[in-house]
């Protein structure tokens, strides 16, 4: 049974030979690298296997990647073939150098119980038996002969302490995916050079080589936007039960038999039924340890005697199947012995000796908080750093409580359409969420709500039995690969769950008729430049907000097509056979909601709260460039943010952004703030204060620059002053009649000038509001980029202004023509007339 594990051996020590001017190799040398590379390849075992054979080629980098990461020098029998006939090597010394890579990688990649391992150590003594005779015939020195130091190669025992931590902290979306598939149970490990390998091969992969440079790099994480998008895993949080089962595991992987080989090798899977069925019809309680493991993962045990009856199980099927003499058999004899003092040594200890080094004290039976019991498997809405009025739509992995008694959760994130980079015409349900590779930890308060989470194959049949009619049902049909930007679609919706209630059902009150389900385009297809983007750019990157939340939002582009990904996805699912059952349960455990019928669901808006609405305040005036207007709402139950309720549209536009809202506070909250300080604000009828998620689409005038109050009050004074002043004086000179009258002139003039600032004035403001008013369109119809679109709009203005003062000026050239002609015509005809005037006499 073969788990992939890294290597803690450096990479190979570099030669040196390489680096001499000349060749010191002789003839007789060269003939005996071939003659030996011969003799490795005809070499058979007395089973007339062929150790070479895994070994003649390089590993192919497609079928085993990771192999590459953990073997920084690869080397095989094809290599030195062709150094040979080539001449490359300018010593014997490097020649052996490479003869000893070969058997150094097989022994730091693979497992030592592995066909591979002990292939490499036949052709690592074979070797040595050839270099030997070359020794005694004079050939090569002993000291060329000598293989070199290359580097230390992993214990069993490294192997077994970082097996079982690799075990503890596997990836759950990896182990989705492969459940998914049970085609992928047995792995394939073949390469170019047949099967052999896949019945013998056991590697060590990269699993703790990742584990050991994620540690490295934990502090850089935190503060890079790209390192978020890695996915994550939820903690491990045991009970001291489930610690001392896993000692009692991992115990077992100690010992060995006279082969040297580890005695659980036997026992890690059940054998092939297609190859041995004659084993199922003898033992009628099959068992292994991979069946015990998944028992639980699962949380099936609840005492360690649950589990110390499932390994006897197995030990007594091993017996009674296999002959006394076998090694099997033998094997089962004595795991059997030394597991049950390995059981009596665990139980004994207390149970302070198996508390998580963090101080982590896990809670099985879940969270009680708010007056709600919140528990594995729970579907909820939490708190998004990002946008409160989007709750990140999340399932519940891991509860626990820590040192200073706070409590956590771990969830699996869901990401809204929005959130993900994909193709500008990709279309989503309503309502649709997509399964992330993200594991969160967060504190039990930023949990906001209730939600539900449903497989798109059921959602258009019915509904969770007793979940209220108030709270938000999400529909899921793929997952999000958020390394490679892809959505792959969900094979089996099962595999998306927590262990623990993956075989736990819900009921369903079914409608009458299938709800039809239909696609819509994407929210942020009007980020999509028609003119700009192209097929060859690279992937675009979400905009990432605060550190424990998802982007703000996602991106979309116009790549090709992935030829693998479900581009024809049909936009209803299958319809239900005529036999199935109106009552049915689905792959999920029953929520402790009050019963409540069911009620239909009304029509809602993808991502958003539907609460009770309450009339809009009198002196809201919806937006000019907005056709749908946020309605203010009061929340029915104990969310953090309440949330306002949007009428469904009434059609999808998804070139337009999303409409603007309007939200408030909860009572508790609103009332916390001074009334003086909510007076400032534009509150409701009753008193809250209105938030809004755009500004207002005509603004305030601008407040101009100008002089004091006092200033202006001076100025008028004085200015009041100089007119009786020069009333006066007209008065003194005794012109009564002219001095009115030049009063007059100047008042009339002070009018004048007082009429022309006021329209200047009017003009500014004008001119302001109607900038304002321009700016806020280009806001709302083209986001972030609306700068530069004014700007397009602006030079194709400058440019039609020009072309229409050509066409003027083009226009006053031809009539000045046309009159100048007209004027040359009545000339003519007058002259001609007097002429013809003059005849006649």
């Amino acid at each position: 049974m073969a788990t992939d594990r890294p290597s803690k051996s450096p990479s190979p020590i570099p030669t040196t030979e390489f680096g001499q001017d000349g060749s010191t190799v002789t003839d007789s040398q060269w003939a005996a690298m071939q003659t030996v590379l011969s003799f490795i390849y005809q070499y058979r075992t007395p089973e007339g296997e062929d150790p070479s054979k895994l070994f003649q080629r390089k590993v192919n980098k497609r079928v085993l990647p990771d192999y590459y990461s953990v073997i920084k020098e690869p080397m095989a029998l094809s290599t030195i073939k062709a150094n040979i006939h080539s001449k490359v090597y300018k010593s014997f010394e490097a020649y052996v150098r490479d003869f000893a890579l070969v058997s150094h990688n097989a022994q730091v990649y693979n497992r030592p119980d592995s066909g591979a391992y002990q292939d490499a150590l036949i052709i690592k003594d074979v070797l040595e038996k050839e270099l030997a005779k070359l020794v005694r015939d004079n050939v090569i020195t002993a000291e060329q002969a000598k293989l070199p130091f290359l580097g230390e190669i992993p214990t069993q025992e490294d192997i077994i302490m970082e097996e079982v931590e690799e075990e503890d902290d596997a990836d759950p979306e990896a182990s989705d995916v492969e459940e998914e598939e049970d085609e992928d149970d047995d792995v394939d490990d073949s390469d170019e050079e047949g099967g052999k390998r896949k019945r013998r091969k056991a590697t060590r992969g990269t699993g703790a080589i990742t584990k050991r440079e994620k540690k490295k790099d934990v502090d850089k994480e935190d503060d890079d936007p790209e390192s978020r998008k890695k996915r994550g895993r939820p903690p491990r949080v045991d009970t001291p039960m489930e610690a001392r089962i896993k000692e009692i595991l991992k115990g077992m992987r100690k010992f060995k038999n006279s082969s040297n080989t580890l005695m659980v090798y036997h026992f890690e899977r059940l054998p092939d039924k297609a190859v041995m069925p004659e084993y199922y019809n003898e033992v009628k309680t099959p068992m292994a340890l991979d069946m015990i493991k998944k028992k639980l993962k699962r949380k099936k045990y609840t005492t360690v005697e649950q589990c110390m009856k499932d390994l006897e199980t197995m030990f007594e099927n091993a017996k009674s199947y296999n002959q006394d003499e076998s090694q099997v058999y033998k094997d089962a004899v004595y795991l059997q012995k030394e597991t049950k003092k390995l059981a009596d040594e665990v139980k004994a200890k207390p149970d302070t000796d198996y508390v998580m080094e963090d101080g982590r004290l896990p809670m099985p039976d879940g969270i009680l908080h708010n007056g709600e019991l919140w528990k594995v498997g729970d579907w909820v809405h939490i708190q998004n750093a990002n946008d409160l009025t989007k709750p990140i739509v999340a399932q519940i992995y891991r509860t626990w409580q820590d040192q200073d008694g706070a409590k956590w959760i771990n969830a699996c994130w869901y990401y809204r359409p929005e959130q993900t980079v994909h193709r500008y015409d990709r279309h989503f349900f309503e309502d649709e969420v997509v399964k992330t590779g993200q594991y969160r930890d967060h504190p039990i308060d930023e949990i906001v709500d209730r939600c539900f989470v449903m497989f798109f194959t059921r959602y258009n049949k019915g509904r969770p039995r007793n979940f209220p009619a108030d709270k938000e049902i999400y529909v899921c049909e793929a997952r999000y690969n958020e390394e490679k930007h892809k959505l792959n679609k969900i094979k089996t919706w099962a595999s998306c769950l927590p262990d623990e209630v993956r075989d736990k059902d819900y009921e369903m009150d079914l409608f009458e008729t299938q709800k039809k389900m239909k696609k819509v385009p994407s929210p942020i297809k009007y980020l999509f430049k028609e003119d700009e983007q192209k097929e060859s750019d690279e992937l675009p990157k979400p905009v990432w907000g605060a550190p424990n939340a998802p982007p703000k939002i996602g991106a979309v582009h116009m790549r090709p097509r992935d030829p693998k990904s479900n581009t024809h996805t049909p936009l209803h699912p299958q319809p239900t056979p005529a036999n199935y059952t109106p009552s049915h349960r689905s792959q999920y455990q029953t929520h402790s909601a009050s019963p409540a019928p069911l009620q239909p669901m009304p029509p809602q808006q993808q991502g958003q709260f539907h609460p009770s609405p309450l009339t809009p305040h009198s002196s809201y005036k919806a937006p000019a460039l907005v056709s749908q207007v946020g309605q203010y709402s009061t929340p029915q139950s104990n969310y953090a943010q309440p949330r306002g309720a949007m009428p469904p549209a009434s059609g999808y536009n998804a070139a337009l952004p999303p409409p603007i809202e309007v939200w408030h506070l909860p009572d508790s909250a609103n009332g916390s703030i001074p009334e003086d300080l909510r007076s400032q604000f534009q509150c409701d009828e009753a008193g809250r204060i209105l938030f809004f998620t755009a500004p207002p689409a005509a603004s305030e005038p601008r407040t101009q620059l100008g002089h004091t109050a006092k200033y202006l009050a001076y100025k008028s004074k004085r200015e009041e002053m100089l007119r009786e002043k020069r009333k006066a004086d007209a008065l003194s000179y005794g012109n009564d009649g002219e001095a009115r009258k030049r009063a007059k002139s100047e008042e009339s003039v002070l009018r004048e000038k007082i009429k022309e600032q006021a329209r200047l004035q009017a003009l500014e403001v004008m001119e302001d509001a109607l900038a304002d008013a321009t700016v806020a369109e280009f806001r709302a119809i083209y986001g972030e980029g609306w700068k530069e679109a004014m700007e397009r709009e602006l030079q194709e203005l400058e440019r039609k202004q020009g072309e229409a003062e050509k066409s003027r000026e083009e226009r006053e050239r031809v009539e000045g023509e046309w009159k100048r002609k007209e004027r040359d015509a009545h000339a003519i005809r007058g002259l001609g007339a007097n002429i013809e005037l003059a005849v006649k006499r």
